[in-house]
C-alpha cells in the first residue's frame, strides 16, 4: 500500500480509502451487507495496508458507524487507523435533527463517538452544504468539536467551489480550524469537479478524496441501457438520476476498450486514472464482493500511459451538476 499526506496536513492516509456506506444493515438498503458480512471486508483492507475508513452518521441509520467501530476494534490498533464520519443528514424527526447547527453538530458527535466506541474521529465532515444555518456558525461548531479532542482535522463534502471558499476565508478570518479535505464527486462519468472545485482545492492545499469513483459500479461494466444485473443497479434510483445517459455509456464502453487491451479489469483502469489525476490523495471505495477490494488495491501501483489517459477522457461531454443533494 502506499501512503500520502492528506492535503498540506502532517496526517498519513492511505491511497485508498474504504468507503463503509455498504456495511450496517439491510434493513436501510436491500443491497447493504449486514456485519457478519461485512467484517470480511474491513479486516482484509487493514491487512492489505488500508488505514482509512469512511462514514456517516446516517448510513444505516447508525449501525454503519457500529459495525466500522467494533470491526476496527477486533482488527486494528485505534491509534494506528484513521477514521472518518460525517454529519448533515437527518437522523430524527424533529425539526433538530438534522443539519449543520451548533446544536445538531455538537448532538451528533457524541452520537457518532458512542456508535463508533472511540473517544474521538480523525476526520470529521460536513455530509453537504447546509442553506439553513450560517456558515459562521457551523464553522465556530466545528472548530468547538476539534478543541473538544472529538475529531483531529474537519473536512467537507459536495458542494459548490464558491460555498467551499466562503468556509475556508471565514475559518481564517475568525482563527478558526479550516478544512483539510474535500470529499467531492468525481469519476470518469462526470468531471465538472475539474473546473472550479479541484483547482480551489489544489491552490489552498486541500485534500481530495472523492467519493463514487466508479460511478457506483456503473463503470464496473454490468449496466446496461435497460438497467442493472446487481441487486444495487436494480435498485438504486439515485445513480438512475445521475447517470444512464448515452454518453455516460459512451465513456463506460471506452474504458472497457482500454481495459480489454491491457488485460486488466474496468474497475482497474477507472481506479487507475483517478489515481493520476493531480490532488487526489485517495479515493473512497466500495467493496460488496471479495474481487472488487482486490482489484483496487491492485489499481494502486498501477501507471496509465499519456495515450490511455487521452483516449479514456475523448468521449466526455459536460453535464449538470451532479451529487450537490
Amino acid at each position: 500500500m502506499e501512503f500520502t499526506n492528506l492535503g498540506n496536513t502532517g496526517l498519513k492516509v492511505s491511497r485508498l480509502c474504504l468507503g463503509c456506506m455498504t456495511y450496517g444493515t439491510d434493513k436501510w438498503r436491500d443491497w447493504v451487507l449486514n456485519e457478519d458480512q461485512s467484517r470480511p471486508f474491513i479486516k482484509r483492507a487493514i491487512e492489505a495496508g488500508i488505514n482509512f475508513f469512511d462514514t456517516a452518521n446516517m448510513y444505516s441509520d447508525g449501525v454503519s458507524e457500529e459495525v466500522l467501530g467494533r470491526a476496527l476494534r477486533d482488527f486494528a490498533n485505534r491509534d494506528q487507523v484513521v477514521i472518518a464520519t460525517k454529519v448533515f443528514n437527518p437522523m430524527r424527526p424533529d425539526p433538530n435533527g438534522r443539519g449543520l447547527s451548533r446544536k445538531a453538530i455538537l448532538t451528533e458527535i457524541d452520537h457518532s463517538l458512542r456508535r463508533l466506541g472511540t473517544d474521538y474521529v480523525d476526520l470529521y465532515q460536513i455530509h453537504r452544504w447546509d442553506y439553513s444555518a450560517p456558515i459562521e456558525e457551523t464553522m465556530e461548531a466545528l472548530h468547538d468539536v476539534v478543541k473538544a479532542g472529538k475529531a483531529r482535522y474537519i473536512g467537507a463534502s459536495s458542494m459548490f467551489a464558491w460555498q467551499f471558499s466562503r468556509s475556508l476565508y471565514v475559518s481564517e478570518l475568525r482563527g478558526w480550524t479550516r478544512f483539510v479535505s474535500m470529499q467531492n464527486h468525481y469519476n470518469l462519468i462526470y468531471r465538472e469537479e475539474e473546473r472550479e472545485m479541484i483547482p480551489l482545492c489544489r491552490e489552498r492545499g486541500v485534500g481530495l478524496i472523492p467519493w463514487s469513483p466508479l460511478a457506483r459500479g456503473f463503470l464496473a461494466g454490468n449496466r446496461n441501457r435497460n438497467g442493472g444485473e446487481t441487486s444495487r443497479a436494480k435498485t438504486d434510483e439515485y445513480a438512475k438520476q445521475m447517470y444512464y445517459q448515452d454518453d455516460d455509456f459512451a465513456v463506460a464502453d471506452r474504458l472497457a476498450e482500454v481495459a480489454r487491451a491491457r488485460g486488466l479489469s474496468n474497475m482497474q483502469i477507472a481506479l487507475a486514472w483517478i489515481l493520476s489525476k493531480p490532488g487526489i490523495t485517495a479515493p473512497i471505495i466500495g467493496a460488496s464482493k471479495p474481487h472488487h477490494l482486490e482489484e483496487a488495491l491492485a489499481a494502486v501501483s498501477m501507471k496509465l500511459s499519456a495515450d490511455e489517459i487521452k483516449k479514456l477522457e475523448q468521449c466526455y461531454r459536460p453535464h449538470r451538476i451532479l451529487g450537490h443533494s
